[in-house]
């Protein structure tokens, strides 16, 4: 329940027009607050002078079976969705599809660039969409208060985030601000015989994987990294229901604004994350001048490099072509490891790869336990090889 403190409120009305849903309002000369309060938290976090406080008991298991559907937070880059959404929107299928109940994109924007029905393509029943001017660039204030809203008043049991930098900025909002568990970083979900949402993530340094559930808190939230779950093949018969969501918000709720963004000086390479074929290095390439050899193929194979994280570590790659668990999550459709062991912490890092190809002096190694075609050998000697059989190739179909 909302508790109000009168011997500190001031009646400044700063919550009054900062609450979504209207639930607030002056009566007689006092703070009063109706039925229609979802205890979304929006009027806890501005109100200057703390004179308000949710109050949330534990909730029981009749309460627990009223919240239904899993809801994916549908992230736009330039107006778009970003593809780890697709991606979630598959998973997303499958845990309501196990439930027996919708699953529901939530977009929060000033505007689009596509239709939003369009994510039923993908596996979405409905779309719910929060506009507002205040939304057209991410902040955390702004996307804490309509994403709270939407779920304190839709009372959704799943909801899943990308783990992507604006994720995993929200999500933890959220879950501060409505008292909710939150996984982060998690490699597979599913759904336990007693309807739980069962969220697996690496743990002591990717030495273990752990199964967490959150069964006293509804909705069950967890961020998932880009490329662990693959999006479904689009189907453009099936289109979602679009429902939009009232917001009601002020500027003073929002403490930020975005002055200037400026793109970083990268060079022409495909991001690791979006790379169909990756060329990745490690301890056992020797020194930072012979990472030119997979460069060179790389560049054949329409690919690009990337690494582990000791060749990060000694400056030879900057940490942007990082691969695992403390790097970036990669599911290419090839994925060349040259002079890499496999420690559990890359293992997770590339296990969404469609092929895996391993060149390692060691019999032993990790990597070759999980490579679809291992090389017993030195990288040094074989890479050269490879690029040298590519460009006779070349030359004799020229």
């Amino acid at each position: 329940m909302l508790n109000i403190n009168h011997d500190r409120c001031t009646r400044c009305k700063i919550c009054i027009g900062n609450c979504p849903f209207g639930a607030l309002s002056i009566v007689d000369g006092f703070l009063e607050v109706s039925s229609a309060c979802t205890l979304c938290g929006a009027c806890v976090n501005v109100c200057p002078f703390e004179a308000l406080h949710i109050e949330r008991k534990q909730i029981d298991a009749e309460e627990l079976r009223k919240y239904k559907g899993v809801f994916v937070w549908a992230e736009l880059e330039n107006g778009k969705p970003r593809k780890v959404v697709l991606e979630l929107l598959g998973k997303g299928r499958e845990l309501a599809d196990q439930l027996g109940q919708e699953l529901s994109a939530v977009i929060i924007a000033a505007e689009t660039n596509f239709d939003p029905a369009d994510l039923g393509n993908y596996g979405a029943d409905r779309v719910i969409l929060c506009q507002h001017k205040f939304l057209d660039t991410y902040s955390t204030e702004g996307y804490t208060q309509a994403l709270s809203a939407v779920i304190a008043s839709e009372m959704p049991s799943v909801v899943l985030y990308g783990a992507t930098p604006h994720g995993r900025d929200l999500a933890p909002r959220v879950a501060a601000r409505l008292r909710l568990g939150l996984t982060a970083d998690c490699t597979r979900l599913s759904i336990d015989d007693d309807g739980q949402l069962v969220q697996t993530r690496p743990a002591f340094g990717g030495n273990i994987m752990a199964s967490i559930i959150t069964p006293h808190t509804r909705p069950q939230t967890a961020t998932v990294r880009p490329n662990v779950f693959p999006a479904l093949e689009p189907d453009p018969s099936r289109l979602a229901e679009v429902v939009e969501f009232p917001l009601t918000m002020s500027r003073a709720a929002i403490r930020t604004r975005l002055v200037q963004s400026e793109n970083l000086d990268v060079d022409d390479q495909v991001g690791i994350a979006d790379a169909r074929i990756i060329v990745s290095g490690g301890r056992g390439m020797g020194k930072a001048a012979n990472l030119e050899m997979l460069k060179t193929l790389a560049d054949q194979l329409g690919g690009t490099t990337a690494g582990s994280r000791i060749i990060v570590e000694q400056g030879w790659i900057p940490h942007t072509h990082q691969v695992g668990q403390s790097g970036t999550t990669v599911g290419p459709q090839l994925y060349i490891a040259a002079g890499i062991s496999g420690a559990v912490q890359h293992l997770v890092g590339m296990s969404a790869s469609k092929t895996v190809i391993a060149i390692n002096k060691d019999p032993e190694a990790p990597i070759l336990n999980v490579a679809d075609l291992g090389i017993v050998g030195d990288a040094l000697e074989i890479i050269p090889i490879l690029n040298q059989m590519i460009e006779d190739d070349r030359n004799k179909n020229s």
